[in-house]
């Protein structure tokens, strides 16, 4: 009976010790504390060699002590050999034991040795963290042990990326894993060439251009097979990538046509119903930028709180603050240079000058940053291409002012009145329509749009006095390519001219493109002197 309890005390006690000694085997029979002695020693390969077998030995400390390697913070004492992590300013650092935290004290000079790492090392040390993450309960730090991985491929990874794999639950983290196996697997010389054609399938369906460079290399293989798969493996990619390079450009152009339709659709309004070459809209957005300025400090110093509101306040204000400037200089300069557009051009462009010193000094002349919301910051991936949360919503905030203003102007007596100015100035003011009152509102209506197009541009740039100035001549192109007055063509001429800067930028540079660009248009207005979108009317077509 006793032999009998006996054995079966043996057979527990063994199948308890079973994962201690896979676990023993893999890191060659040395605990992660004499692993951790034997830092020092050797070589930068043989270091590489015993990070690797820290990793293998699962044990929860091995990444911090790993981080203390990464960040040269690991010595050894020269008086016991004992590791230790040194912290602190330099000539008042404290060691602290590498492994049980231990505060040990102050160092005398002398008392320590730094573990030196090098590039190699570095690598070895980020795929071994990496490695040790792969099985925390945090997804984040699953996805981030995954992508560690495939940014440093070793061969000794493949193993405890297997097992990862095989435990994972989530989808989107086990292709990340299986991709970061497929990376490691083609790093490994010794791998037999169908794992290699796998992994370069594999690589193929993430078709980003890290799996690109990786199909590069494996283009070098021995192995014909291999080497054939990674040519197809990379010319699949690189169709890819043309395509998402080209969505690229379209969601550039799209997020810049936003911008400028934005600049630019109050100045069709104004030019439009009256006429006016009006070169002081550019310091209307300006104004509207330095509203949601002046907002946001405001809000941050005394209800910080609602910081994450500021651009509902912003945008009422703006809107008011421009709109009201506008209606002065249309009230107070304009109104008495009706048909004299040369004139009006120098009138407000001094009137643009008054406004920017204006500024200079309330504001002074340094740039002024605006803060994004949390809901604008950041960004989200669509396949090869990352899309900014501030543009994103910056484009529909444009899609969105333009339907307003059309229904404003089909559908409202205001809008009504404006229509009839524009198409007939002389028979509208027959029919009693307040002409006077029509342009006053309607320069105002067009400086308080452009207020709102500060608000949005004071998300994705500098706020300075020179805002305005960036934007001017972008927004009379849109205006004459699209058609003078028409918000339709504003909007076409916007998108067009944004989507065909950013076509032209990678081949002729940003200055050449907004050159071709303007022969374009200079082109396009000899066969259709009114733009994309004529307006209609006995006023207008004479």
């Amino acid at each position: 009976m006793r032999s009998a309890l006996a054995l079966l005390a043996s057979l527990f006690l063994l199948m308890a010790a079973a994962p201690i000694l896979a676990q023993t085997a893999e890191t060659g029979g040395a605990t992660l504390e004499a692993l951790a002695a034997r830092l020092p020693d050797g070589d930068f390969n043989d270091r590489a060699g015993i990070v690797s077998r820290i990793a293998a030995t699962s044990d929860p400390r091995a990444a911090a002590l790993l981080d203390a390697l990464l960040e040269g913070e690991l010595e050894r004492l020269n008086a016991d050999g004992r590791i230790v992590r040194v912290t602190g300013p330099r000539r008042q650092e404290v060691a602290f034991d590498a492994l049980t935290g231990e505060e040990i004290g102050p160092l005398g000079r002398g008392a320590s040795e730094r573990i030196r790492v090098n590039n190699a090392v570095r690598r070895a040390i980020r795929s071994a963290v990496g490695v040790l993450t792969l099985g925390s309960p945090d997804p984040a730090v699953r996805i981030s042990a995954a992508q560690a991985a495939f940014s440093g491929p070793d061969p000794e990874q493949i193993e405890p990326l297997s097992a990862a794999l095989a435990a994972e639950t989530d989808p989107a983290i086990a292709k990340l894993i299986a991709e970061a196996r497929a990376a490691s697997i083609l790093a490994d010389g010794a791998a037999a060439p169908a794992d290699k054609v796998a992994a370069l399938d594999t690589l193929t369906a993430r078709g980003d251009r890290a799996a690109l460079s990786l199909a590069i290399a494996a283009q070098n293989d021995p192995a014909p097979e291999v080497a054939a798969a990674a040519g197809d493996t990379r010319d699949a990619i690189e169709r890819v990538l043309a395509f998402w390079d080209a969505a690229r450009n379209v969601w550039f152009g799209i997020s810049l046509g936003s911008v400028l339709m934005l600049a630019a659709i109050g100045l069709a309004i104004t030019f439009g119903v009256m006429g006016v070459i009006n070169m002081a809209h550019g310091e209307l957005v300006m104004l509207g930028a330095y509203t949601t300025f002046a907002v946001q400090q405001a809000i941050v110093a005394s209800a910080p709180w609602l910081s994450e509101w500021t651009l509902a306040f912003a945008l009422p204000l703006a809107f008011l603050v421009s709109g009201s400037v506008g209606v002065a200089i249309e009230r107070g300069v304009c109104r008495f240079l009706y048909g004299r557009p040369l004139e009006t051009l120098l009138a407000t462009w001094g009137v643009s000058l008054i406004l920017q010193q204006l500024v200079r000094s309330i504001f002074g002349a340094t740039n002024r940053a605006v803060s994004n919301p949390d809901w604008m910051s950041g960004a989200f991936q669509i396949g090869q291409m990352q899309v900014t949360w501030n543009r994103f919503w910056i484009v529909l905030f444009a899609l969105a002012v333009f339907a307003a203003l059309t229904l404003l102007l089909k559908r409202t007596p205001m809008g009504l009145q404006m229509r009839a100015v524009t198409q007939n100035r002389r028979m509208a003011d027959a029919m009693g329509v307040r002409t006077g009152w029509v342009d006053a509102m309607t320069f105002g209506l067009g400086a308080g749009v452009a207020g709102v197009a500060g608000v949005a541009l004071s998300q994705i740039d500098n706020v300075s006095p020179d805002l305005g100035q960036s934007y001017i001549v972008d927004s009379f192109m849109v205006v004459v390519f699209g058609g003078v007055g028409n918000l339709w063509g504003a909007l076409a001429g916007a998108f067009t001219l944004g989507v065909a800067n950013k076509f032209l930028e990678p081949f002729a540079g940003a200055v050449m493109a907004k050159i071709l660009v303007l022969v374009f248009i200079i082109l396009f207005i000899q066969k259709r002197p009114r733009g994309l979108f004529a307006l209609k009317g006995r006023a207008v077509e004479q």
